[in-house]
């Protein structure tokens, strides 16, 4: 009821069209329903006793209600495609927007392929069967339920024949129904790798050619893919079951209907006209219980969309906005206060633990560590992409927790691990840092970032084109584009992550001078593996595990701290210079 609750509520502007739809469903059905008895009168009175002027009179009336009977239909038809399909828009419009509110802690919960299934194929299986319920859904029972009542009024005794049929086709669509529930409730969870692997390829298509993997790839997708086949193949079969089954019972209610009739026609207790039309309210209930069934069937394959696609609308963010917000970000100091930081609450261990640590404005801060360090998790925690578990994080002596989210997250810029351009040139790519930003200072920043460098030397300049994810720039002009996009944001606080790795040391150190010389009062975390990236900062924060295990100058780790004096050696004495491999030794 929650889930039907949450569906319905994304109706909206479209409840007319869903209220006049069964409406005129009802109409067609009420003038399908009159034209047998008019038919009977034809025979019965017009026919039978040579009275030509009824039957023109009633075959006139017989054109009225098939006119009046074909125009409800196409209203209702009209009426139900733009209702279904406003409604599966409300649906896609609704839980994109949802989406954009997640914090990382809810994006985690689900595979990108499985959003992209719960935006496409479930929300289309809930259009069909949305349209289906508003016209079939009404249709059918309604034709149902009136063509019994008119066929125990004509006769109770032949009617009779229908009430065993419709308790035989009731039995077996809930045999069926109960059979393929769960397998289409499996069905669709598939879906979700399937898409995943077309994304993993297609993302990674590079890879896959570079390493010859392409038949590997066509196995694996094909391994999805039958195994969806498979099942649904087997919802099918069972489903065929229903065609032969009511094809037979119909067939038998009309020799029945027949034999019975004409049984009745010779001892003069039933007319000719009357078998007629209880021949068509033959047609009309069984073909109803066909409807009715195809509604039930529809209903089974979408009870799993409808479940999924409920779970992404009411999916709450973790982190949102408190009462009364704090809109402005006074400086860029940042205070750990004895962290801990988990990424579930019911976590044995933290990821993050006891993090004390104190940076002032203007500052540039370096952050080294392995692999697994918990380095990214740290900063993420400064423009409230996750919440702290246990203690506090300040930006400008104020709870990062009390700022308008907006606010903080233009004022801590973060420029993350994976670099990602969207399609569009490159004004449009580093206007996502400041939409109002002038040409001049979208230039300038790249100055700053080392970008203007490589854009310059492009045909087309500031306005080349880019593909979707950066493919047509390198990994360090990527990165460059980025640094710069989070510079036109103007923030009080600069995080690096790691957004160097793929620049040269020589434009790394003119990206170091730059920010030195131009934006001194800015707060400045750099994280990084070289230690060359981070040795002229203020201060070097080392980490291990999860903990601070050094704070100092470069000269000052040098001396007192072990981790950051091996990686020093092996980075400037030929070896390899891997956190990793030293911390293993």
């Amino acid at each position: 009821m929650h889930v039907l609750k949450t569906l319905l509520a994304q109706v909206k502007e479209f409840t007319r069209d869903s209220i006049l739809t069964p409406i005129f469903m009802l109409v067609e059905v009420a003038m399908e329903m009159v034209i047998p008895l008019l038919m009977a009168s034809i025979i019965d009175e017009g026919v039978n006793k040579g009275d030509m002027h009824h039957i023109f009179v009633i075959g006139a009336y017989m054109i009225l209600a098939a006119l009046v009977g074909l125009w409800a239909g196409m209203m209702g038809g009209k009426y139900g495609a733009r209702a279904s399909a406003g409604f599966a828009r409300n649906l896609r419009k609704s839980m994109f927007a949802n989406i954009q509110t997640f914090s990382f802690e809810n994006i985690d919960k689900y595979s990108t392929a499985g959003l992209v299934t719960r935006l496409t194929t479930d929300v289309t299986n809930l259009q069909n069967s949305y349209q289906m319920i508003l016209r079939m859904g009404m249709r059918a029972p309604a034709s149902l339920i009136v063509a019994m009542i008119m066929s125990l009024y004509i006769s109770p005794r032949l009617a009779s024949v229908y009430l065993i049929a419709v308790l035989i086709l009731a039995c077996v669509l809930f045999l069926i129904i109960s059979r393929v529930t769960k397998i289409f409730d499996y069905v669709f969870k598939k879906y979700d790798d399937l898409n995943a692997s077309v994304q993993e390829n297609i993302s990674g298509i590079r890879v896959v050619k570079a390493y010859v993997r392409e038949d590997f790839e066509k196995e694996k997708f094909q391994k999805a893919s039958g195994n969806i086949y498979k099942f649904l193949l087997k919802a099918e079969r069972i489903l065929a079951c229903n065609a032969p089954v009511m094809m037979t019972t119909v067939y038998t209610c009309i020799l029945l209907i027949s034999w019975l009739g004409a049984k009745m026609i010779v001892t003069s207790t039933f007319t000719t006209g009357e078998l007629m039309s209880m021949l068509t309210y033959c047609m009309n209930i069984l073909g109803s219980l066909m409807m009715l069934s195809m509604v039930f069937v529809m209903i089974t394959m979408s009870v799993a969309n409808a479940n999924r696609v409920a779970e992404v609308l009411n999916e709450k963010a973790t982190i949102v906005n408190p009462e009364n917000p704090v809109m402005e970000v006074p400086n860029g100091d940042i205070d750990f206060d004895h962290v801990n930081f988990a990424y579930k609450k019911d976590a044995e261990e933290f990821v993050l633990e006891d993090i004390d640590l104190h940076i002032k404005r203007g500052e540039t801060i370096g952050v080294l560590g392995g692999t697994g360090s918990a380095k990214s998790t740290l900063v993420n925690l400064i423009s409230r992409l996750y919440d702290v578990t246990e203690g506090k994080v300040r930006v400008g002596d104020i709870d990062v927790r009390d700022y308008d989210l907006e606010v903080i997250r233009n004022q801590v810029s973060v420029v993350l691990q994976n670099n990602v351009l969207f399609s569009g040139t490159i004004y449009e790519n580093l206007r996502w840092g400041s939409e109002n930003a002038t040409d001049e200072e979208c230039q300038k920043a790249c100055k700053l970032a080392c970008a203007d460098e490589f854009i310059e030397r492009f045909p087309d300049g500031y306005d080349t084109y880019i593909e979707q994810g950066g493919s047509n720039v390198s990994g360090g002009q990527r990165q460059r584009l980025c640094i710069a996009r989070a510079l036109l944001k103007q923030p009080k606080v600069l995080i690096l992550d790691d957004s160097t790795s793929a620049v040269d040391t020589a434009t790394d150190a003119k990206i170091r001078k730059a920010f030195r010389e131009e934006i001194p009062g800015t707060t400045k975390l750099i994280i990084a593996q070289r230690i060359s990236s981070v040795q002229d900062a203020d201060r070097i924060v080392v980490m291990d595990n999860g903990r601070i295990d050094g704070i100092g100058t470069h000269e000052e780790l040098l001396e007192s701290n072990a981790i950051y004096r091996d990686v020093y050696e092996s980075q400037t004495g030929g070896g390899s210079g891997d956190f990793d491999e030293k911390e293993g030794e």
